[in-house]
């Protein structure tokens, strides 16, 4: 089931039914990171270049290599940095845009069901803003285990392989029932939601092609949430937001 959802997902990322959602994601991920980028060239040169600078003045005239050294890590340390972002960045793409993903899913794989309703802009704006600061707190520990060889990749798999299977599930799952009731659903499957973060995590780690994690993850969620509900319900839908529930 959770590869039938990835490679659904996967198959429809470059389908022209998926043309709008694609452009929208990867621009706002973009734009998103690059002023990300520039926010932190602008703390570093703000607080860590005035130590520097005052450190290599005092140095011999043979330790100017300092500078160009310290340069070169901060290079390594603020792409480190724009990569752990990613996860965070696609915290908020999501719910800007996981409705749009949702609908073409919808109309193009099922279009047999009823369609799903749109999260309200403002409550999923919330949440994703919510969800974006835990998602920064939990990267920037893993970050910290970076240092611990041997379990550094395992961390960061498991802690966006959670968030994030968590977070598009339940977006997508919103799309038919309450919050409450979504989050219920969740974690009565929550051993796979979590594999299915897994296939997400991966996706995450690849350079560049993580850039249509919004996108992928998005897709593959409601595919996952469709399945899930057909074994759950003869209708293969659950209730419909606004619908009383059984």
């Amino acid at each position: 089931m959770i590869f039938d959802a990835a490679r659904a997902a996967a198959g429809q990322l470059f389908a022209p039914a998926f043309r709008a959602a694609f452009f929208k994601s990867l621009g706002l991920t973009l734009l998103l990171l690059a002023g990300f980028w520039f926010g932190l060239k602008e703390l570093f040169e703000a607080f860590a270049m005035p130590w520097l600078d005052q450190l290599v003045p005092g140095l011999p005239g043979w330790a100017g290599w300092l500078g160009v050294l310290a340069a070169v890590v901060a290079g390594i340390g603020l792409a480190l940095a724009l990569a752990l972002l990613i996860a965070p960045v696609t915290a908020i793409v999501a719910g800007l845009f996981l409705d749009d993903v949702a609908e073409a899913v919808e109309k193009t794989s099922y279009p047999q069901d009823p369609p799903g309703k749109a999260v309200p802009l403002v409550p999923a704006i919330w949440l994703s803003l919510k969800f974006f600061g835990v998602v920064v707190l939990a990267n920037l520990v893993a970050l910290f285990l970076l240092l611990v060889p041997g379990i550094n990749l395992v961390i960061f798999f498991i802690v966006n392989a959670y968030l994030l299977g968590r977070e598009f599930f339940e977006f997508a799952a919103m799309r038919f029932r309450s919050e409450a009731e979504a989050k219920a659903l969740r974690r009565r499957h929550a051993v796979t939601i979590f594999l299915a973060g897994l296939v997400i995590a991966g996706f995450l780690a690849v350079p560049l092609l993580n850039l249509l994690t919004p996108l992928f993850a998005g897709a593959m969620m409601v595919h996952l949430h469709k399945m899930i509900v057909a074994r759950e319900s003869p209708s293969g839908v659950g209730p419909v937001v606004g619908e009383a529930s059984p």
